[in-house]
Formats: C-alpha cells, sequence, structure tokens
C-alpha cells in the first residue's frame, strides 16, 4: 500500500481527508491498526505534528482509536461528513497555536521586562502561586489569566487582544483532545517553575531572558505534545 505525497502548502485537514478516505474505501478496514506516525508522515512527506494533528481529528470524528502505548485502530464504520477535520477557526492546529504562541508571547514577554511595574509583578506571582492550589482541571482559567497578565504588563493593548484570542483557540476540540492524552501532572508542575523563572525574567528587567524563558516554557510544552504514539515491542 502506498500513499500520495501531500503537498508542503498543506494543513492538516487534507491529511485527515486522506487517511480518514483510505479507511473509507476499506483499505484500512474496522479493528487494523494504522502505520506509526513516523511512516505516515514519512509516506506523506509532512511533519509528525501535522500527522499527529489529522489524527487527532480523525478520532473526534470517530474514525480511529488512539490507545497510548499501543497504536492507532479503525473503529467500525459509522457514517460520517466527508470532511474528517473541524472547519472552524477554533479548531487550527494545536501546534500551529503553539507555534504563534511561540513568537508573540516571546517577544511580549520581552516587553513586559522593559514596562512591568511593581503591581504587575505582584499580580503575576499571585497568579502563579493559585495554579499551585488548583485541580489540574482547573488550571486552565490562570493559566491564562497569567499570560494575558504578561500581555497587559507590556503596556500595549493590542497584544492583550491579541494573546487573549490565542487562548481562545485552545478552548477547540481538537487541543482539548490533545491535552487529554498527553497532558501529564508533570506537565503541571513543570509549567508553575516555568512561570517563575519568566516573572524573574520580568521582574529583573532582562527582557532577552524573559524572551528565551518563555519560548523555553512553550518549546517545552510542543515536545510533551508531540511525543511519540508507540506501539509495544514485539519480541523475537
Amino acid at each position: 500500500m502506498m500513499l500520495e505525497a501531500i503537498a508542503p502548502n498543506r494543513l492538516y485537514r487534507q491529511i485527515a481527508d486522506r487517511i480518514g478516505a483510505l479507511i473509507s474505501s476499506g483499505e484500512f478496514p474496522p479493528g487494523s491498526r494504522l502505520p506509526p506516525e513516523r511512516d505516515l508522515a514519512n509516506q506523506l512527506r509532512v511533519s509528525r505534528t501535522s500527522v499527529r494533528e489529522a489524527l487527532i481529528a480523525l478520532e473526534l470524528s470517530g474514525l480511529i482509536d488512539i490507545r497510548m502505548g499501543s497504536g492507532i485502530y479503525v473503529k467500525s464504520q459509522t457514517p460520517v461528513a466527508r470532511s474528517y477535520a473541524p472547519r472552524s477557526h477554533e479548531d487550527t492546529g494545536p501546534f500551529e497555536q503553539l507555534r504563534a504562541r511561540w513568537l508573540i508571547e516571546g517577544e511580549t514577554a520581552a516587553l513586559a521586562a522593559k514596562n512591568a511595574s511593581a503591581a504587575d509583578i505582584k499580580t503575576l506571582r499571585e497568579i502563579n502561586r493559585r495554579l499551585l492550589t488548583v485541580q489540574p482541571q482547573d488550571r486552565i482559567p490562570p493559566d491564562r489569566q497569567f499570560h494575558v497578565q504578561i500581555a497587559e504588563s507590556s503596556g500595549n493593548s493590542v497584544l492583550v487582544l491579541v494573546v487573549d484570542f490565542l487562548w481562545q483557540l485552545r478552548e477547540g476540540p481538537l487541543f482539548a483532545q490533545i491535552e487529554r492524552h498527553f497532558h501529564t501532572p508533570e506537565l503541571s508542575r513543570q509549567t508553575i517553575d516555568d512561570h517563575t523563572a519568566i516573572v524573574d525574567a520580568i521582574a529583573a528587567h532582562q527582557p532577552a531572558t524573559a524572551r528565551t524563558a518563555m519560548r523555553a516554557h512553550l518549546n517545552r510544552v510542543s515536545r510533551e505534545f508531540a511525543r511519540g504514539l508507540k506501539p509495544p515491542r514485539v519480541r523475537a
């Protein structure tokens, strides 16, 4: 079985449609296991993160079942729409969102390091302490507030709107599903440590350090969400 390469400028939606069409045609029958992410990415000539987003979309559509530590299995056929990926602006790819945040929030943190007041820094530390006390399912509102507050501290009202909008995007089902699979308590603990490093850099009025700390934080989240879906090893 050979898969045609996908043009580099296409997004996860086209990948999901291509794999979904193969499932619907019987190329991958119910109960069968799809090739590993790495193989799919190589055959389609796209990045593994784009394949990851496409697989999450297919799981949301009910076509496949992602089993951590086992693999990706085709579910029993059910009627589905021709397109297997969400179409609203809230369902842009999670890795695209994180990359946009890396670009924008890195500079926002650097600007906050130049302009933040003592009151701004106190507020940031209070929000970060709040993350220590909330349950994992309740962490997103204070996490979002922390990042928006950094934008507030930058002194640029447009950046506040942009950062808040980027957080609105993560409320879509794709991001929620990828967090369900890959978010861990350890990731929450590391987030608090990352936030502390960001606030310390802002408090020291060190723009370059603040930018680096923010980008390191978002890089780490991206790496965690890009962990491989590895099937179990088979003994010879």
